[in-house]
C-alpha cells in the first residue's frame, strides 16, 4: 500500500520560513519523480514544484521561484519543500504526490498517491 505523509505546516509570519516534509512508503522511492502542490480555500489545486528521481532536475511555478527549494533524500524516502520569504498568498494546504506520467508535468492528473496535506498559513 502506497502512503505519503506530509508534515511541517504551521502558522508563520510573512517573510518567515518553513520546511515541509513528505515521507513515502509502499513504493521504491528512488524510482519516483515527485511533486508538491497546494490548494487554497475555494481554489483549484496548483503545481508548486517538481523533482526528478535523482534530484538533478527541479521545476517551480513562477510565483515561488527564488523563494522555495525542493529536495529529496532517497535514503530516507523523503522529499522536502523549503519555503523562504513566505507571503500571505502562499497560504494553502500543501500536498506531495508521485509523478506517474509526463515527467515534469504540472498537471494534477499526471500525479498519483496523494498525501493528506499539511496546512500552511502565512499572516501579514
Amino acid at each position: 500500500q502506497v502512503q505519503l505523509v506530509e508534515s511541517g505546516g504551521a502558522l508563520v509570519e510573512a517573510g518567515g520560513s518553513l520546511r515541509l516534509s513528505c515521507v513515502a512508503s509502499g513504493r521504491t522511492f528512488s524510482s519516483d519523480a515527485m511533486g508538491w502542490f497546494r490548494q487554497a480555500p475555494g481554489k483549484e489545486r496548483e503545481f508548486v514544484a517538481f523533482i526528478s528521481r535523482d534530484g538533478a532536475l527541479t521545476y517551480y511555478v513562477d510565483s515561488v521561484k527564488g523563494r522555495f527549494t525542493i529536495s529529496r533524500d532517497n535514503a530516507k524516502n523523503t522529499v522536502h519543500l523549503q519555503m523562504n520569504s513566505v507571503k500571505p498568498e502562499d497560504t494553502a494546504v500543501y500536498f506531495c504526490a508521485v509523478n506517474v506520467r509526463r515527467l515534469g508535468s504540472q498537471r494534477v492528473y499526471d500525479y498519483k498517491y496523494w498525501g493528506q496535506g499539511t496546512q500552511v498559513t502565512v499572516s501579514s
